[in-house]
């Protein structure tokens, strides 16, 4: 059996026929089942989008320590804006992992009654397109994972919404993370100590 990870066209189920959304779904419910992963091509993710983003998280992380603080939200747990080297560690682990990162998440209008439950996005004044691309990328995401999760619905036999609901104004997170130069021997030398991921889709 070939157990090479395969690439599938998310373009083939978003905009194809029948017969190519159900060869999408058959040939992604196989992956799953008998390879574990699967490559998307096609996701709807502009390419000049990422690479914008990751232009400006590096512009962000080259700033002076003390103003990218200013992003940093106490109370918050790093869901929203900076969180700074040192700060984060696995739940299991006393040790901080050696990093920073910025968090983008959910938005949502101010009439919705789950508004109260998500922290405003904190936006950058000193490096401003990287909190407005970052919010362009984050929705990107959300829409390519949603078209990915209806064709699992699909596979499992599922109403090709049923996980709308689930994910609608879910609690999902993007994550710019920068790994500074280490420059004395640390306790841990660990970058990011193992760990498990609370989201649906990682």
């Amino acid at each position: 059996m070939n157990r090479a990870i395969p690439f599938l066209d998310l373009g083939d189920f978003i905009h194809g026929d029948q017969s190519l959304r159900n060869q999408f779904v058959k040939e992604l419910g196989h992956a799953f089942r008998h390879i574990g992963f699967v490559g998307i091509v096609n996701h709807g993710i502009p390419r000049d989008m990422v690479k914008a983003f990751y232009a400006q998280a590096k512009q962000f992380f080259s700033l002076p320590v003390e103003v990218k603080r200013k992003y940093e939200v106490p109370g918050l747990a790093g869901q929203r804006g900076y969180t700074s080297f040192g700060k984060e560690h696995a739940k299991q682990s006393r040790v901080a992992d050696l990093k920073e990162f910025y968090q983008i998440g959910q938005e949502v209008d101010d009439s919705d009654p789950i508004k109260s439950e998500y922290p405003d996005n904190v936006m950058t004044q000193d490096c401003p397109e990287f909190t407005k691309i970052g919010n362009q990328l984050y929705r990107s995401f959300e829409r390519s994972g949603a078209y990915l999760l209806q064709a699992i619905a699909l596979d499992l036999g599922l109403d090709v919404d049923y996980f709308e609901a689930k994910i609608h104004h879910g609690n999902s997170i993007l994550r710019a993370i920068h790994y500074p130069p280490i420059i004395q021997e640390p306790d841990s030398a660990i970058r990011s100590e193992q760990h498990e991921d609370i989201n649906l889709i990682t």
